[in-house]
């Protein structure tokens, strides 16, 4: 990931001038505990950028499924993403099927206009 500005080691904030990118990669379980510094890490990585101009690239490839009980928070955090004024909100499709299912699932219960790939 070029232009890393963060790197933890459940996920990664990376900002990619050249195509005008925030690239984040999810590694991993998210658990509760680690949305909070998650979050703050987020905040101040978006507040780098000119959102509307930039397109927003969650890349999740290595998440894996996650317990019941944390799918209304990927819910939230999908509809929260849609909600930021970025160009685009792209989102990859982790390689576990079980988590694709479940990332599947969420997307359809909210309003997300942001885009599903396979791969980045």
């Amino acid at each position: 990931m070029k232009g890393l500005v963060v790197d933890k080691r459940k996920y990664k904030m990376a900002i990619n001038e050249a195509d005008k990118e925030l690239q984040i990669q999810v590694h991993g379980l998210m658990r509760e505990e680690d949305t909070e510094s998650y979050m703050g890490d987020f905040q101040e990585t978006i507040g780098k950028v000119n959102k509307n101009s930039y397109t927003l690239v969650i890349d999740g490839t290595y998440q894996t499924t996650v317990p019941s009980k944390v799918v209304p928070q990927l819910e939230q955090i999908l509809t929260f993403y849609s909600t930021l004024g970025f160009k685009e909100v792209v989102v990859v499709k982790p390689s576990s099927k079980i988590a694709q299912v479940q990332l599947r699932n969420a997307l359809e219960r909210i309003d997300f206009e942001g885009t599903l790939v396979d791969s980045v």
